[in-house]
């Protein structure tokens, strides 16, 4: 049985208490994160366990481990039981990390509520999307209507004009931003519904607003990388980044002039993902 020096219990407590010292800043640091958090605070708590585990290992190794030199002379190769019992007072010596348990309860409880608080990065990332990045404000019976204003009237949008509209207004969601563009009508008739077409505005290659329309060309363009729409065909792309076409909106033309949408976007709005089935 090994018997410990004064000094080396102090020097075990010591480590012990350093290790505690990083479960309570890692305990904490979870506490302050569900209390909403603030920054000053975790700060510390960080410093603190980082600090006390790393004190706690330095001393550790530098007064509990062995640290004497042995100095072993050759000898000849082979041996007997005599040589094989000469090396358990050694093996027994080195074994300083292994007879101290109660030190690596300690570390191992030190790690455990410091990897917790490390893991708040993770937490902090927010809820997974589901299907928010499927699906829109969009839904059938809706008007279209430009920001916070009353549904807008097919006579209110002149022929080649664009005119950025949402769910009844609503603009809470910006994915549901659409274009409603007035392609062009018969001098001396009423609008008909093939007169206007409806896509999203949310650029399928980097998610910036399409918000400008060539109206000689019909072609919506992407101010931010320059890629182009042909209105006529779909919105689909003709040169640019963008390699998806601009998602349709569906919608009827009621008998007042207004436009209610039949549905959601038949596809997601905005840049391809992993999920996306194209």
């Amino acid at each position: 049985m090994t018997v410990r020096e004064p000094g080396e219990r102090r020097t075990e407590a010591t480590v012990l208490l350093l290790f505690g010292l990083t479960g309570a800043c890692g305990l904490g640091l979870l506490v302050v994160y569900a209390l909403g958090g603030q920054p000053q605070v975790e700060g510390v708590l960080l410093f603190g366990a980082l600090g006390g585990l790393g004190a706690g290992i330095v001393l550790w190794g530098q007064r509990l481990m062995p640290t004497r030199v042995h100095i072993e002379p050759r000898e000849p190769v082979g041996g007997g039981p005599e040589a094989v019992a000469g090396l358990q007072e050694p093996l027994a010596e080195e074994a300083g990390f292994s007879r101290r348990r109660l030190l690596i309860l300690g570390l191992g409880g030190a790690l455990a509520s410091l990897a917790a608080a490390l893991a708040i990065p993770v937490f902090s990332l927010g809820p997974a999307p589901g299907r928010s990045l499927f699906v829109t404000a969009w839904r059938a019976g809706r008007r279209l209507a430009p920001e916070g204003g009353p549904p807008v009237r097919a006579d209110e949008v002149p022929i080649g004009s664009v005119l950025t509209v949402f769910p009844d207004g609503d603009d809470s969601d910006p994915n549901a931003a659409t274009l409603l563009i007035h392609v062009g009508d018969r001098p001396g008739q009423a609008p008909t519904p093939d007169q206007f077409l409806a896509f999203s505005k949310i650029c399928t290659h980097a998610g910036c607003p399409v918000g400008l329309y060539r109206e000689q060309d019909h072609v919506l363009i992407c101010p931010c990388h320059q890629s182009e729409f042909d209105v006529l065909h779909g919105a689909q792309p003709l040169s640019g980044p963008a390699v998806r076409p601009l998602p349709p909106l569906p919608f009827r033309l009621e008998a007042d002039g207004t436009f209610t949408a039949l549905g959601d976007f038949p596809e997601p709005v905005g840049p391809s993902f992993w999920d996306m089935k194209l």
